[in-house]
């Protein structure tokens, strides 16, 4: 399974990228090969300022869809369009082209939960 140690992750399976007050959120490697083809992807929420744990979309596989939960309170500013063409993406490339949405970082938000890859890694069992 790739992890890379650069990225924070949460135990809900997305990975993070924080680049000043910015964050790119993707699912992981081990989400996408538990989900097994991904068919789908729909985020309604750019613009809209949410809490840390709420929804901001789902990726629907072949047998299952799934919820997305924001790991960091703020305002989703992007979505991925390259997903509505191409959702395998998530499976192919989860940590570069499989980006799903870019989150403008509110100031108060907390970010202890954010796991290291390590940490990521052991709580998977």
């Amino acid at each position: 399974m790739n992890l890379p140690v650069e990225l924070k992750y949460t135990k809900d399976h997305e990975w993070v990228k924080i680049e000043g007050n910015t964050a790119t959120i993707g699912i992981t490697d081990f989400a996408q090969g538990e989900l097994g083809d991904i068919v789908f992807v729909d985020v309604d929420s750019v613009d809209d300022e949410l809490s840390s744990g709420d929804v901001f979309g789902s990726v629907e596989a072949v047998k299952t869809v799934s919820d997305l939960f924001l790991p960091l309170k703020g305002t989703v500013s992007a979505f991925n369009t390259d997903l509505e063409d191409q959702p395998e993406l998530l499976n192919t490339d989860p940590y570069g082209k499989g980006w799903i949405i870019k989150l403008e970082i509110a100031e108060d938000a907390d970010q202890s939960e954010l796991l290291s890859a390590e940490e990521y890694q052991a709580s998977l069992g």
